[in-house]
């Protein structure tokens, strides 16, 4: 994967960056993404943050190879903290990163929105957490995706700040627009997942004793959710 070829996952996400966007990448991984959609004519300006030195120096060289340090603003930082408010940033992705992560870092440096910005993430597990800071802080989710690639689950999740919503603990469980439309990568994601439950399921009765009931009780919830949006 480089800045002319995006993984399978970064494309999906680039396609959710509004054209004319001015986006924040936050944890940018060589800089891939701001690259390729200011090499595109994506994106009108972009700020790349990362919170270690060596990350920071690749996407340094990446910029500087593409020729696009006036247009790309690289800054070592945590999280949110990379983002300024003359940057005007219209746009945040966070990739690839755990959602109790991603929670934290939208968590702790939330000051640093403006409050109209669309957010776009792609957490690696825990997006029953993330969808559920997405709606305690007024973020409606308005976009949804989910894909397989090199044998790993991936959702993408979109949302952009409203009023008020408010989801159930199974939307914010398999996601409400993934739920609603029910495509194949959702189906066979949870056809694999509610095997995998059931068998750990069954490990937690032969292990009575060893497992509290409330971690039986969750799982059995867990499988009969899955039943009902499998049905």
């Amino acid at each position: 994967m480089n800045e002319q070829t995006l993984s399978m996952r970064l494309e999906r996400v680039a396609a959710h960056v509004p054209h004319g966007a001015r986006l924040a990448d936050i944890g940018s991984d060589h800089g891939y993404l701001p690259v390729a959609l200011m090499l595109r004519g994506t994106i009108e300006a972009g700020v790349a943050g990362e919170v270690a030195q060596t990350p920071f120096a690749s996407t340094q060289r990446n910029v500087r190879r593409n020729g696009l340090e006036a247009r790309i603003t690289i800054r070592l930082a945590d999280g949110l903290e990379a983002i300024e408010i003359n940057d005007r940033i219209s746009a945040v992705s966070l990739c690839g990163m755990g959602g109790d992560t991603l929670c934290e870092i939208l968590e702790r440096g939330k000051h640093r929105l403006n409050g109209t910005e669309r957010l776009i993430l792609q957490p690696n597990g825990g997006e029953c957490a993330l969808r559920g800071w997405l709606m305690t802080n007024g973020y409606r989710i308005v976009s949804e995706e989910l894909l397989r690639e090199n044998r790993f689950d991936y959702e993408i999740i979109v949302a952009e700040p409203c009023e008020a919503v408010a989801y159930t603990a199974e939307e914010l469980y398999f996601g409400p627009l993934l739920m609603r439309e029910k495509s194949l990568a959702f189906m066979t994601k949870w056809q694999r997942m509610l095997r995998q439950k059931q068998q750990t399921l069954a490990n937690f009765e032969r292990a009575r004793d060893a497992i509290p009931q409330e971690k039986r009780d969750d799982f059995a919830r867990q499988i009969t959710w899955i039943n009902q949006v499998l049905a």
